[in-house]
């Protein structure tokens, strides 16, 4: 009932429009035509007011000089190589072209392209819309007079960033690279560490003006192709005028539409997109997006680290451990102090009890109303050390930090138990992996705050209980979303709030459901020498 009243509130009337989002662009609809003159008018209009679209016009050495011009974006265009290996080899290379070779308006087309071009990428098209489409990705268009027919040169130089470590997932061990904002240069980063062609990447475009593309990755045979198939089912149904970022694509393809939980992960590391890969996942890499999505996800795979997996297994273990105890000091903490102090005094020692009571002697709030108001302060200056500047922004979160909750206990507006009890929790919270989880967990820690602050106990467990079940209903790609806790799978348990070694790990996960469930042999675990020097 909330889902419907929300989707009628935001618009939503879970009917398709019949309607269809068109392209405007001017002269799109033309073919191209073999006069000279029409074709450059055409292309000068479609391209009209566009500062950065250069035309450039000469003359071909043939039995008659034959006219020509070129096309490109400047700031999308490697001008050094359209200008020795475009303009200077058909401009000059004619005189070399062997004597039986005769350079006119009738072959002039199929002769530049196969003798004169010395480029790996070339094409042709006789679409002006395709000529468009090629021009806007960075390609040289070159027309000639008296053909139909235009050539399509690859001569894309987009500038882009070094490949750097990513900011949002350090590690000590591991590899230090990281995606960017090219499309082609995160495809190669996986395509180094997965050296077969059983991995697939499967071009989709997006987005009607912004011709956004995206690569639908998965590993042939290991990947569950039912899962593929709906991956590429939900891209294809996308019909939206523009992709901007992964995360439309996320809200577009995930499987529920109002829900807290992360339906679709995302990462900056090269490796654990490919370690997803390899477990029989699809990666969906978006370009200018330097965050690929990984589906299917479930919630034990967010509170997983990359360096969990460059560790030995048992400090990988016992790192999980104190994670899951982070998540649940960031979830309750809180809560269950306002329900202890509040309603169930009787559960906590009396030195405990007389101390804080002696603390909060004169206090004008309740504990409740003190955590709310401390934790939306702390919500506060994190949200502005995050917007500002790093050098200021962690002067802010750390400096305010300190002198708010200092100046708020000296004014008697607070007591220091609630202060130490949200720092606690702060500090608990910033051991989530995954930032869209973490940020599920702020949230419904206020949920759960103001339950407590009703009902006590019972209303943390009353919370607990619709958490739960909301989680037990979600599916990602069809996934569950507690799998391998529930349903159960004891194999899977290997890799979850444990790090089994690695060759204990034999099996992928279950939910690749892959013609190759078994990832390597058996009995490759540690082997003592014996005092013969042969191995037991």
């Amino acid at each position: 009932m909330f889902k419907k009243l929300l989707k009628s509130a935001l618009g939503f009337s879970g009917k398709r429009d019949s309607g269809k989002i068109t392209s405007r662009q001017p002269g799109e609809k033309r073919p191209l035509s073999a006069d000279y003159d029409d074709n450059l008018q055409t292309l000068r209009q479609v391209f009209d007011q566009c500062f950065d679209i250069l035309f450039r016009e000469f003359f071909i050495n043939a039995d008659m000089p034959l006219r020509a011009f070129i096309v490109y974006v400047t700031g999308l265009t490697n001008h050094e190589m359209v200008n020795d290996h475009l303009l200077k080899s058909i401009m000059q290379e004619t005189a070399n072209l062997p004597s039986s070779v005769h350079l006119s308006k009738a072959n002039a087309q199929q002769v530049i392209q196969e003798r004169l071009i010395n480029l790996d990428e070339t094409s042709t098209t006789t679409d002006l819309i395709e000529l468009v489409k090629k021009v806007l990705e960075g390609n040289t268009v070159l027309l000639l007079d008296g053909s139909a027919t235009a050539i399509i040169a690859g001569v894309r130089g987009v500038e882009s960033r070094a490949i750097n470590e990513p900011d949002s997932e350090p590690g000590v061990r591991g590899p230090k690279d990281g995606f960017v904002e090219t499309l082609d240069t995160n495809m190669s980063l996986i395509r180094r560490r997965i050296k077969t062609s059983r991995l697939k990447a499967e071009i989709f475009e997006t987005g009607l003006l912004t011709k956004t593309k995206l690569a639908v990755c998965y590993i042939k045979g290991i990947a569950n192709d039912k899962v593929v198939q709906e991956v590429k089912q939900r891209i294809g149904r996308i019909n939206i005028d523009s992709v901007l970022s992964g995360n439309q694509i996320e809200e577009l393809i995930m499987d529920e539409a109002f829900s807290l939980f992360p339906l679709v992960q995302y990462t900056e590391r090269p490796d654990k997109a490919a370690a997803s890969l390899l477990e029989g996942r699809v990666v969906i890499l978006v370009d200018n997006s330097p965050m690929p999505l990984i589906v299917p996800v479930t919630f034990i795979s967010l509170l997983q680290a990359a360096e969990d997996y460059y560790n030995n297994a048992v400090f990988a273990t016992s790192v999980r451990l104190l994670r899951f105890i982070a998540l649940n000091i960031a979830l309750l903490l809180p809560a269950l102090t306002v329900a202890a102090f509040s309603f169930h005094q009787e559960l906590l020692p009396t030195a405990l009890i007389n101390t804080v009571a002696g603390a909060r002697q004169g206090l004008p709030l309740p504990i409740v109303l003190e955590i709310l108001m401390i934790e939306f302060a702390f919500e506060l200056l994190r949200e502005a050390g995050v917007r500002l500047p790093k050098t200021i922004g962690q002067a802010i979160s750390t400096v305010g930090g300190l002198v708010i909750g200092q100046a708020a206990v000296n004014a008697g507006l607070v007591s220091p138990i609630s202060v130490i009890v949200v720092a606690t929790t702060a500090i608990a919270s910033f051991t989530i992996p995954n930032y869209a989880a973490g940020t599920a967990l702020r949230i419904l820690r206020f949920v759960l705050i103001i339950l407590a602050g009703f009902l006590g106990g019972v209303g943390i467990i009353s919370g607990l209980m619709v958490i739960l079940f909301h989680l037990c209903s979600l599916r990602s790609f069809g996934i569950p979303y507690l799998s391998p806790i529930a349903p159960l799978s004891l194999g899977d348990l290997k890799d979850t709030m444990v790090r089994a070694p690695w060759w204990a790990m034999l099996r992928r996960p279950w939910m690749s459901v892959s013609n190759e469930p078994v990832r390597q042999d058996p009995d490759q675990g540690p082997q003592k020498p014996d005092k013969g020097g042969q191995t037991s």
